[in-house]
């Protein structure tokens, strides 16, 4: 299978000056012949909401898959989220993909404390509400889960595809692997060794073979920050930067936790081919570029090198 290659939009409010132009992006992004645009979640910071932008792409699109990398349901009300993303799904003529998380320890508990949701059984709660979403999509009228439970539901948009849009699952813990392998669509971690993807793959296809599904039932993908420049010294600075600014963390601690990688075109090149060997089907490319116009200089450069 050819790889696809996505990129994630730079939602974040300190990389545009119009909002509209992040629209424009994801078009030009398409022109060049990426296969996906993306858009990720968090209440830290101003942004673009994730499920907002993808509606203005709908129609700004035609042809890419429109992901979420990673959604936090719990911030939405289940139900409410469900309508959502099944208005998104049929706007967009089913390109829709979303891939969920729970959230990081030390950083999210903030946001799951505005949302009047609580911490502990964050996991439940989300298989729970991706499962509610396809009860949901496919009518059914009460769900009865171990953490959410309704006795009666309202008849809820059904999604533009027969069981709804694919689900994918963020996160590479064990329990996650496992999770992943038995209830999800497809996979987007960012391991920051290869070795660790193929291993981790490889828990989930054991997974997916204990309950009956086929090896290929869940999609292999990678989040992972790229940033073309002339140099891998240059690049590691840059990448430092961008961590400092979006995690107040330095590179060096945020390469042990994510794939990150910048340099030469054949540098970059030559690490993505090791997250491909080793099984990723698809890159979502998050470009460690401060703004939106050096985001576009590198939308082009990555695509030459992966496309």
């Amino acid at each position: 299978m050819k790889t696809q290659l996505g990129v994630l939009l730079p939602t974040n409010r300190g990389q545009w000056d119009d909002a509209r132009k992040l629209v424009d992006f994801a078009v030009r992004a398409e022109s060049l012949g990426y296969d996906s645009v993306w858009t990720n979640d968090t209440l830290l910071g101003p942004r673009i909401e994730p499920l907002a932008m993808l509606a203005a792409l709908t129609s700004a699109t035609e042809r890419v898959t429109l992901g979420t990398a990673t959604l936090l349901p719990a911030f939405r009300r289940p139900v409410t989220a469900a309508q959502e993303l099944a208005s998104i799904d049929h706007l967009s003529a089913g390109r829709l993909v979303v891939t969920v998380g729970a959230g990081f320890p030390g950083r999210s508990e903030i946001e799951y404390a505005v949302s009047e949701v609580p911490w502990e059984r964050r996991f439940g709660r989300l298989d729970d509400t991706v499962a509610l979403w396809r009860a949901l999509w496919a009518g059914e009228r009460a769900f009865h889960g171990k953490v959410l439970s309704f006795d009666e539901l309202p008849e809820s948009t059904p999604s533009h595809r027969p069981g709804g849009p694919p689900i994918w699952l963020g996160g590479a813990s064990p329990s996650a692997l496992e999770r992943a392998g038995r209830l999800y669509d497809g996979w987007l971690p960012y391991p920051p060794d290869p070795a660790d993807y193929e291993t981790g793959l490889a828990a989930i296809r054991r997974a997916a073979a204990s309950v009956g599904r086929p090896e290929d039932a869940v999609a292999p993908a990678l989040f992972v920050t790229v940033l073309v420049t002339d140099s891998v010294e240059e690049g590691e600075q840059w990448l430092d930067a961008y961590c400092r600014t979006t995690y107040g963390l330095p590179y060096e601690t945020a390469r042990k936790i994510q794939a990150m990688v910048a340099g030469p075109a054949e540098h970059v090149a030559a690490t993505l081919a090791r997250y491909t060997e080793a099984g990723a089907q698809h890159l979502v490319c998050r470009i460690a570029a401060p703004s939106l116009d050096a985001q576009h200089d590198q939308l082009e450069l990555i695509a030459k090198i992966a496309l």
